[in-house]
């Protein structure tokens, strides 16, 4: 063994007492950080620290080293500590908390709730989920009619909320010249449309950019065209024909029983440059709206249903209870 030391030496150079002494003085200065007051195990600076870590791995030919070290801390009270920890990990703590200008212990708190987060829900809805199991098999039916009632009246008040995204702000009237049309003209204007083929549907999204889009597009080669409405419940053709004559400025010749409007474009029409009013939802906002609005449709029958249901428990109680009593 003495003998190979010696031949080990010259050929590593990493092995010569020299050159280990001089990589060691270089890379392995004491030094002390005012910043964060902390003095690392062995002085190690922590720029040097993973260099020297490289060399010693060459030397011993150790292949698990952990970047971890040990360090001591000055804290606000004055207590001096040892920690373990990153190096690494702890400046990028700093960097983030310099950056959101909170102090370290907020940031390593909020680290941790967005850890649980996840655990937190999912133990919260399977609490919530077992609450609700219960009380849908509950023996007293009261109970449940309520629990239904109040599930619905949330989802409504849910849904209420929804439909207030889809509202839009009217835009100012324009001015411009209502025409007078006498019997005559518009016996002809309505005998028209009705001999021509020409039409704009009107479905489940209502009135839309797309639909005054249409109706003009007709009345470039057409002076009247037919707005069908279908689905339509008895009393809205003559909203939609409202929301329709201020959203094209066209005149309302007729409203038939199947629920067809004719338009009348106007004599001096003009086709504007923007064709789609810009107080409009497009198709899709549009059928969006309307799949909420049955829903709230539904849920407001469904609301109704049970507080009848109650009420008529209720009322058998009472004339159990009386009859119990008269017993």
């Amino acid at each position: 063994m003495k003998t190979m030391l010696p031949l080990l030496r010259r050929t590593h150079p990493i092995l010569s007492t020299s050159s280990f002494s001089r990589l060691f003085h270089s890379n392995c200065r004491p030094s002390f950080s005012r910043r964060s007051s902390e003095i690392t195990l062995f002085g190690l600076r922590a720029s040097n620290m993973f260099r020297c870590r490289d060399d010693v791995m060459r030397l011993f030919g150790v292949r698990q080293l952990s970047n971890s070290c040990v360090g001591i801390k000055a804290d606000n009270d004055g207590i001096v500590r040892f920690s373990f920890g990153d190096l690494r990990n702890d400046r990028s703590l700093k960097r983030l908390s310099e950056e959101k200008g909170r102090g370290r212990v907020a940031v390593e708190e909020t680290l941790k709730k967005k850890k649980m987060s996840r655990k937190r829900k999912l133990n919260e809805l399977r609490f919530y989920r077992l609450k609700a199991k219960k009380k849908m098999k509950s023996p007293n039916p009261e109970v449940r009619i309520r629990y239904k009632l109040d599930k619905a009246k949330r989802k409504e008040a849910w849904l209420i909320e929804k439909l207030r995204k889809f509202e839009l702000r009217k835009a100012p009237a324009e001015t411009y010249d209502p025409e007078i049309l006498t019997e005559e003209e518009k016996f002809y204007l309505k005998r028209t449309g009705e001999k021509k083929k020409n039409y704009v549907p009107v479905g489940r999204r209502g009135v839309f950019g797309g639909v005054v889009l249409n109706m003009h597009l007709h009345w470039k080669n057409h002076e009247t065209v037919k707005v069908v409405c279908k689905p339509c419940r008895p009393g809205q053709v003559h909203e939609i024909a409202d929301e329709i004559s201020r959203l094209s400025k066209g005149v309302v010749i007729d409203i038939k029983p199947d629920n067809t409007i004719i338009f009348y474009r106007g004599k001096n029409y003009v086709q504007p440059k923007v064709m789609s009013p810009p107080d409009t939802l497009s198709k899709a906002k549009a059928l969006e709206k309307y799949k909420y609005q049955q829903s709230l449709e539904h849920t407001s029958q469904f609301i109704e249903k049970l507080e009848k249901e109650l009420e008529e428990y209720r009322e058998h109680l009472s004339r159990y209870g009386r009859g119990k009593d008269n017993a």
